[in-house]
């Protein structure tokens, strides 16, 4: 059991205080381990040592690995502050100097320990790393991007060597993607959509330079050249070079014309934040986490349109469980989220399949065999060009995955003006997929007006209700419609009539309105309902920051067969799954939310970690036990629900078997 207003330290497994200071030492902890390979055998929270005949405690030691716990063991320090509390917003990233007066008491410290070498000062934002230079007379500090991984010493090239990339910590790499975004708009005062670009150029840069052969690699950074002029010179001369051979590569992405504007400055700033991480090798759920971070702020609802959160595209996508030669497809694909989450879908099922270690060539044919089914299998479409290229870009940061993503109106389609409209009509024309899985934008304040788009839906037509409950059109059409509605039917009509089914995002009162009856008429005549998930407000305010209702609805379009014989015989009765989410894993603040007993302390489960890491060439791997709070989130359980519901119902009913 975990008292209220405790957490589990990660380092001894003993609870201490969650205050905001704590929070940070627990992150850093965590990416100690995950990213430098540093075990918890070799670290201690709070170590008291003397300096200058002064007791102190030193939030995080790191020792020599597999010494003894004494000061004269200690290679490493490091000093944690509470995080600010900025939220989102854009703050100026300062530099060593800058911080001057915070980095005193870790210099006191390295000073004072003889074999401290490297040290770190951190809120959970700013990261400021120093080097102390030792000498008979006195001692000197120099600022670097990063210290080295457990069991290496600092380089200069060799940090772009495979050997030492970090596959990425959730966290640590959001608040590096924030980072990077902050100091292109904070720093040097670059309108956020133009500091989304610039950031995403140098993510394709290091997608792009990870799949080239070691010693031809370009996106690195010395440990020092991003605090002399010369070395950032160094750096942007490589990353222009890399830059032309992305625009190269990725021409149905970049028209050729595109820059890297950023300063020299800002440039090895942002490499020294990413040239650290292997990215290839990193979780795409991690990525899709990091993404998030940045597009959330880029992102606007002015035209219904929402990021959609990715507690919602992974329930999805696990309850329609695509099949490796299924067709996927979002009509209103926006910056690629259930895309993405297909993606790691298939990923996770992949390396399942392989029951085996993470090998280099196992990896490789994991992620070969990940990249050929983006290619063939998924689909996306969108009316803002903006989001085309941005979905396009975590795509290919989700595993070279850029699928088939077209600039098309989907309502419109397959009319409309767009340069895409001919492409989709031969690639995914109405009735060719397997599983359609979108959030539309949706609103009364954005309605569909253009009747050459309305005329071309039954759900834009005036309905009355018959005395037998039934609904019939009047011919005629309502002269403006909810983009919403026209999308349900839509989507229908994109999936194949043998077994398509589909996932959309729905407000509220299209289920439960009155006036809305005649839409859910029309469901049931021409689909079969698999499921319903009433979703928490929470969902859509902490990542869209957008106060709204919705519920996640799942079809099957019925055969023309199926239709015919209900309109001779009647409706028949099926079972539905029905589930109401009321927990997510935090609150409407964004703050985690985790299981608790009947007295008030949180229920604590004792847990096998395995960490693996690529050091040098060779895998370490470290396997350590440690209580943890169970996050109390009703998504993943409702997602095994419903596949216990298909295999208990699909007995019964055969528009349940295959799912």
């Amino acid at each position: 059991m975990m008292p209220k207003g405790f957490i589990m330290d990660r380092i001894s497994g003993e609870k201490r205080k969650d205050t905001p200071k704590e929070a940070v030492r627990q992150r850093i902890a965590w990416a100690l381990l995950r990213e430098d390979g540093i075990s918890f055998d070799d670290m201690a929270s709070d170590f008291p040592v003397t300096i200058d005949g002064r007791r102190r405690k030193i939030d995080i030691a790191i020792f020599h690995e597999g010494k003894p716990h004494t000061e004269q063991n200690i290679s490493r320090v490091v000093v944690c502050r509470p995080e600010p509390a900025i939220g989102r917003t854009v703050v100026r990233i300062r530099d060593h100097q800058q911080a001057d007066k915070d980095l005193v008491e870790l210099k006191e410290i390295m000073t004072g320990i003889d074999g401290c070498r490297y040290g770190l000062w951190t809120n959970g934002l700013d990261f400021f790393f120093l080097e102390k230079r030792a000498t008979r007379f006195e001692v000197d500090f120099d600022p670097i991007s990063y210290w080295p991984t457990a069991g290496d010493s600092q380089g200069t090239p060799e940090t772009a060597s495979r050997a030492v990339m970090r596959r990425a910590d959730e966290a640590m790499l959001r608040t590096a993607f924030r980072r990077c975004h902050n100091f292109i708009h904070g720093n040097e005062g670059m309108p956020k959509d133009a500091a989304f670009w610039q950031f995403l150029y140098l993510i394709f840069c290091k997608i792009h330079d990870e799949r080239s052969p070691r010693d031809a690699r370009q996106f690195w950074i010395g440990a020092k050249e991003q605090f002399e002029p010369q070395g950032q010179k160094a750096v942007r001369r490589r990353i222009l070079t890399l830059f032309e051979e992305v625009k190269q590569r990725y021409q149905s992405v970049f028209r050729g014309n595109e820059e890297i504007t950023l300063s020299d400055r800002a440039l090895a700033f942002m490499v020294s934040e990413l040239s650290r991480y292997d990215l290839l090798r990193t979780d795409v759920d991690v990525k899709g986490a990091a993404y998030q971070e940045i597009v959330g702020t880029n992102l606007r609802g002015d035209r219904g349109q929402y990021f959609t959160p990715r507690g919602v595209t992974k329930l999805a996508v696990e309850m329609l469980a695509p099949k490796e030669t299924e067709r996927v497809l979002d009509p209103a694909c926006g910056t690629g989220g259930f895309l993405t989450a297909t993606l790691a879908y298939m990923l996770h099922k992949f390396r399942d399949e392989q029951k085996s270690n993470d090998t280099t060539e196992e990896f490789n044919e994991v992620t070969q065999r990940l990249s050929d089914y983006a290619q063939k299998y998924v689909f996306g479409a969108d009316f803002d060009p903006f989001l085309i290229k941005a979905s396009q870009m975590h795509m290919v940061m989700s595993g070279d995955g850029r699928g088939h993503l077209y600039n098309i109106n989907s309502l419109e389609f397959p009319e409309g003006h767009l340069g895409d409209v001919r492409r989709a009509v031969q690639e995914c024309n109405l009735g060719t997929m397997d599983i359609v899985i979108t959030n539309p934008p949706f609103g009364s304040d954005i309605p569909i007006d253009d009747p050459v788009i309305l005329r071309q839906y039954e759900l834009a037509q005036r309905w009355e209700r018959l005395d037998d409950g039934t609904f019939r059109s009047t011919g005629d059409y309502h002269g403006r419609v909810a983009p919403e509605v026209l999308f349900i039917e839509r989507c229908v009509r994109w999936l194949k009539r043998d077994g398509g089914r589909m996932g959309i995002v729905l407000p509220n009162g299209i289920l439960g309105n009155p006036a809305a009856e005649y839409i859910r008429a029309w469901i049931l005549r021409n689909t079969w309902v698999l499921a319903s998930i009433d979703l928490p407000v929470e969902v859509f305010i902490v990542d869209a920051n957008v106060n709204i209702l919705t519920s996640l609805l799942f079809l099957k379009r019925k055969t023309d067969e199926e239709i015919m014989a209900e309109a001779r015989g009647g409706q028949v009765e099926y079972p539905i799954f029905m589930a109401v989410a009321e927990k997510v894993g935090f609150d409407r603040r964004g703050n985690p939310l985790y299981k608790r007993n009947p007295d008030g302390t949180d229920i604590v489960t004792v847990n096998t970690v395995t960490e693996r890491m690529v050091r040098k060439g060779k895998e370490i791997v470290h396997t350590f036990t440690r209580p943890e709070r169970e996050v109390d989130n009703d998504l993943p359980i409702i997602a095994r629900e419903y596949r216990a519901f298909l295999e208990r119902e699909a007995r019964n009913y055969a528009h349940l078997r295959g799912l």
